[in-house]
């Protein structure tokens, strides 16, 4: 089995100043998620998964059209959700947060943003959310947690987020969680990164093969 991870392309974030939690793409993001589904559409792949988010499902759309795969729109594949009262509040005071945010201890990195989803309640819904959706698929944790049973053939791409798409790369490659994920397995809009399982003690265990594999993009259109 291969699961390809793909961040969304650039959302508009800031506009004249304001901050948004859910944007739509720039036009710059919706040139990469076409540069991104024409890359994909030369893979032969099985499953399309997609955040509910809208950048992320505004990401997969080019990718339904080149592949003819219907998205299954995920909510637990959504980015960490920020406090309610920071959408459309003024971006500077927000970029302050996290400015002096990096500043607080391990214990408080953990409680996230305060009014916000804790980075624990985002490990605890990424995860399950794997675990479940594989599940489904009759892929399970085998023991040691590391290694996994029932793994096919099969293909997946991914169009989520940085937070979520780092998160599924430390649970497949067993590395323990930290509240820092997004700086760990860093990801640039619209992004590559790929999952390969192989057999492994009777089982199966997974291999990283790409972390934010950009060549679908030239150099000036690379954004993070």
């Amino acid at each position: 089995m291969w699961l390809t991870l793909i961040r969304h392309a650039q959302p508009a974030y800031v506009v004249d100043g304001v901050a948004w939690s859910d944007p739509s793409l720039t036009e710059l993001g919706r040139d990469q998620a076409q540069r991104v589904a024409e890359r994909v559409k030369q893979w032969d792949i099985d499953e399309l998964w997609v955040s509910t988010m809208v950048r992320a499902r505004e990401t997969a759309e080019p990718i339904a059209e080149e592949t003819g795969l219907e998205p299954q729109v995920m909510g637990w594949l959504a980015e960490i959700q920020n406090p309610p009262d920071w959408d459309g509040s003024p971006a500077d005071e927000i970029e302050e947060f996290f400015a002096s945010a990096q500043d607080r201890t391990v214990d408080e990195l953990w409680e996230g943003a305060p009014g916000g989803e804790s980075f624990r309640d985002f490990h605890k819904r990424i995860h399950g959310g794997l675990d479940e959706t594989f599940a489904t698929r009759g892929i399970t944790q085998a023991n040691p947690a590391h290694l996994w049973s029932g793994v096919d053939e099969r293909r997946v791409v991914v169009v989520a987020h940085g937070g979520t798409n780092a998160l599924i790369v430390g649970k497949l490659l067993g590395v323990d969680a930290v509240p820092w994920e997004w700086d760990r397995f860093s990801h640039v809009h619209s992004g590559v990164s790929r999952l390969v399982s192989r057999p492994t003690a009777g089982h199966h265990a997974w291999s990283l093969r790409a972390l934010s594999d950009r060549t679908h993009l030239p150099p000036e259109m690379v954004t993070s």
